[in-house]
């Protein structure tokens, strides 16, 4: 009463007003009569107000709209639409904290949350509840409100949106205006100017900003702020040529929101001496895919299906005369992005002759500099017309010849109709009968640190640089179901300063280099290289037409053993060769032995053979051949992977077909061809019962009958055994095959020879309790990367040790575009290993590969009629139901 009455005497509207503004905190709104008469006598005051205890805090908005509206209003909830927390902080403390009446501590803790112009932080809001929550239960819910949409972070945090947006100017606009704007309002505004579209949820880039609007789930401070990281990127800077901006690529990588990216992109991010790391980042960002579709800019890039390309790349063609020099270029080349990817071999300049003429007609001569001319420029950017380093443009000035084929070959992942937080595969499974068929699935990942766009499947193993960016120190993760990396494990660090002494010349760490005919890269200091055997530069013709090719010299003849680590090797001398004690093989092939005889499991078990070739050390990781299961109690109807039966009969998953008590014939849908037995011969010397196990064990058919020839491992062999194995005709007269290693018959398809690392598979198999790694684990997840149905991928392990990746059409009669789409994947498959892109590298056991050579099927210029296939080749309607569930 008191205070009130101090109102009456006061004659100084500025005293006045003050007063008002901490009546509040003396007299409660439960004194609704003196509220109800203190609010007539203001100004502007509707009949509405009545009893309304925050009028005299309306003219502390800042905004007239907000004044009018907190004038006219008759509750707080009234005026939450038009006065906005980030700007009218001032007034909505004062209507929030009044509830606190004369308890000075709530007040005060109250009062602190409005204070700072940072965020309120978790330990505030606490407090507020502590000291608050018996006094008032409307002062709780007042601040609730106003944190409830409050970013628990600055606009900063949200810097890692703008790489999705679509359009390069876009992007650059988005950073700078979280620089330099701070309301949610003015960023809107700014981002809707600036990139011209309306905040649409379909849009990644406001997909982004509109779902980061909801803050994150307050825990525990203890929790390691993962929030910040980005570790897809974090693999990236170790590539990094200067220590700056290998320095500032962890700066961005650890710690979204700091302002290093701007002097990283003026420093690093167009200098041709980080092509490396350039490269790598454009390949985490925009993982390379296979054609473009559906461009409303530079269309005449869409339905290219025979041709690897980004958004990125098509701007790198011409991107150059735009970004990097700022020279403007005429509106219809004008690209939408900047140039990411300058010399990197996947991603080639234009042609010299083009540069000069894109500047020519349409560069600014009045912005180029003093004595530059279109010559001088494209010597900088363009310096060859050499059609090995460099892209023609020609070829890109008329639509595609391809656009009326466009069905040959799909890629229902490009664009990704998944979720953002989903990750999209292909459908080779097939689907319950009456349901729906999609082309693929959309699958739960997990992203690689919440600043990051890069995901990884639920179950996956994943390596990741640690936290402080030691250079080689990497732990492993498993992706869990919470959406989040989980049971991270260090592996041992490696000193990527050691380099290899080859031949008198020092390697570095990472460096791939040949020694002879052989392959080798240096890791740490050691030099890992291929057992291929090599003919002598001044050997005989004799000497040429006496080898073999297979380690040690060994002769060609065909009397296989089966070794420990579940291959087969031609004979004895070559499991010797390769490293075998006698007691480690025995004589026949793997498939030809019983794992479960005698009988190794429990008796409440039932033995399964469940052959596997290992890739890791056996007297540490043993390989089994077999699987002792116990009969599942219960099994998910829903769950399709499905298995046939040695009775051609089909189960939904391999679950149903051991509590059916059945045996496994082979994964996918049951085959009427594969009724009886039809033995063919596998590339990994295997001889199967039928083509359908073939291809669930991911081998590719040679030739059909039992194996019985030792194959080709020399381009010089003449006197082979496979002089007398008639091989089935090739899929098309237009292609011109390969023939992998170890194989009597070539084949139409992309082809990799892979070295790898068998130190670090065994420290993966160390940090997988144990398990060994095997060719299966590898290829099933290199499948995931193929993204064309028309495509799949079958391997083996060769004699010489080196993994063989074969990309083969699965149509019966392939056209030239399907042949030439599949060597397209080898190609980016073998790209990306070698850069040792994290887009592969990320994922274990994929991380142990050091090297890749491949080799294509290319397609005659004269394609000519298809010819009809036998068995042995990849038919139709086997490989696109007997790709579903193996893997």
């Amino acid at each position: 009463p008191l205070f009130c009455l101090q109102l009456v005497t006061i004659r100084s509207e500025s005293h006045l007003k003050h007063l008002l503004l901490r009546l509040p905190s003396y007299c409660p709104e439960s004194l609704s009569e003196l509220w109800v008469c203190i609010n007539n006598t203001l100004p502007g005051a509707s009949k509405k107000s009545d009893g309304w205890v925050g009028l005299g805090c309306c003219e502390l908005a800042i905004s007239a709209e907000c004044r009018r509206d907190c004038k006219q209003a008759s509750s707080k909830n009234d005026i939450t639409k038009v006065c906005k927390k980030d700007t009218e902080t001032t007034m909505l403390s004062l209507l929030c904290c009044s509830y606190a009446g004369r308890h000075t501590n709530c007040r005060e803790y109250c009062q602190a949350i409005f204070r700072t112009d940072s965020s309120p932080t978790v330990s505030q809001i606490n407090a507020v509840k502590e000291y608050c929550q018996s006094i008032s239960p409307q002062l709780i819910g007042c601040v609730a409100n106003y944190t409830k949409s409050y970013p628990i972070r600055s606009p900063l945090d949200s810097l890692y949106c703008c790489d999705r947006a679509e359009e390069a100017h876009c992007q650059t606009a988005c950073k700078r205006i979280l620089h330099t704007m701070s309301t949610e309002q003015e960023i809107m505004d700014g981002l809707i100017s600036e990139c011209g579209s309306q905040p649409l949820p379909q849009d990644p880039l406001w997909q982004c900003f509109l779902g980061s609007a909801h803050p994150p789930t307050i825990s525990d401070p203890e929790t390691p702020p993962i929030a910040k990281m980005d570790y897809a990127k974090l693999h990236c800077c170790f590539k990094a040529n200067t220590s700056s901006c290998r320095n500032m690529c962890l700066e961005i990588s650890t710690n979204w929101g700091t302002q290093t990216w701007q002097e990283f992109d003026q420093h690093c991010e167009y200098n041709p001496a980080e092509m490396d790391l350039i490269t790598c980042l454009a390949d985490v960002r925009e993982p390379c895919q296979l054609g473009c579709k559906d461009l409303s800019y530079c269309t005449n890039f869409n339905n290219r299906l025979e041709t690897l390309l980004t958004i990125n790349q098509i701007n790198s063609m011409i991107g150059p005369l735009v970004s990097h020099h700022g020279y403007m270029v005429c509106p219809a080349l004008n690209p939408t992005s900047p140039l990411k990817r300058l010399r990197e071999e996947r991603f080639k300049p234009v042609k010299q002759s083009d540069c000069v003429d894109i500047l020519t007609q349409c560069g600014d001569g009045k912005r180029f500099l003093e004595g530059q001319t279109p010559e001088r420029i494209c010597d900088l950017l363009s310096p060859t017309d050499d059609p090995e380093r460099c892209i023609p443009l020609h070829r890109y000035l008329t639509p595609s010849p391809f656009e009326n084929t466009v069905e040959e070959v799909i890629h229902p992942c490009n664009p990704s109709p998944c979720p953002s937080s989903h990750l999209c595969q292909v459908n080779r499974k097939g689907c319950h009968p009456g349901h729906d068929c999609l082309p693929y699935f959309c699958v739960p990942g997990c992203k690689l640190g919440e600043a990051s766009e890069f995901l990884v499947p639920v179950d996956g193993r994943i390596q990741v640089p640690i936290r402080s960016g030691q250079v080689g120190c990497f732990e492993v993760c498993t992706c869990g179901q919470s959406g989040r990396l989980e049971n991270c494990a260090e592996m041992p660090c490696f000193d990527t300063s050691k380099t290899c002494l080859t031949g008198g010349q020092r390697q570095s760490h990472g460096v791939s280099f040949r020694v002879d005919c052989q392959r080798c890269s240096c890791f740490a200091g050691e030099s890992i290289c291929s057992s291929r055997q090599c003919v002598r530069s001044d050997g005989s013709d004799e000497d040429r037409r006496l080898f073999t090719g297979l380690p040690c010299g060994c002769a060609d003849h065909f009397v296989p053993v089966c070794a420990r680590n579940g291959r087969t090797y031609p004979s004895a001398c070559v499991a010797r060769c390769v490293g075998f004690k006698d007691n480690q093989f025995v004589f026949g092939s793997c498939r030809s032995i019983d794992p479960c005889s005698p009988n190794p499991c429990q008796r409440s078990q039932r033995c399964v053979p469940r052959r596997q070739v290992c890739l890791t050390e056996l007297s540490e990781y043993p390989c089994p051949q077999y699987e002792c299961v116990s009969r599942p109690a219960g099994c998910d109807q829903n769950q399709l992977d499905p298995v046939c039966d040695t009775d051609n009969m089909e189960h939904a998953n391999l679950c149903l077909l051991f509590q059916r008590s059945k045996s496994l014939a082979y994964m996918g849908h049951c085959q009427d061809a594969c009724r009886r037995p039809r033995e063919v011969c596998g590339h990994n010397g295997e001889t199967y019962s039928t083509v359908c196990e073939a291809f669930s064990d991911r081998v590719a058919v040679d030739y059909q009958g039992r194996c019985h020839a030792v194959g080709v491992m020399s381009e010089f062999t003449s006197d082979s055994g496979c002089n007398a194995v008639p091989c089935p005709p090739l899929s098309s007269r237009a292609c011109n095959p390969v023939t992998p290693p170890g194989a009597c018959c070539p084949v139409c398809a992309g082809m990799l020879q892979i070295l790898w690392n068998k130190a670090q598979m065994n420290s993966f198999a160390k940090l997988n309790r144990n398990q060994p790694v095997t060719v299966h684990d590898v290829l099933k997840i290199l499948r995931l990367h193929i993204s064309v149905p028309q495509c799949d991928i079958f391997g083996y392990l060769s004699v010489d040790s080196e993994l063989i990746v074969l990309i083969v059409p699965v149509d019966q009669q392939p056209t030239p575009l399907q042949i030439e789409a599949c060597s397209k994947e080898a190609e980016k498959i073998d790209s990306l290993i070698n850069s040792a892109s994290p887009t592969l590298g990320a994922h274990v056991p994929l991380a142990a590969f050091l090297h890749s050579e491949v080799k294509l099927s290319t397609i005659s210029s004269a394609a000519l009629t298809p010819l009809s296939l036998s068995l042995c080749v990849f038919s139709s309607s086997l490989l696109l139901s007997l790709t579903s569930g193996d893997l």
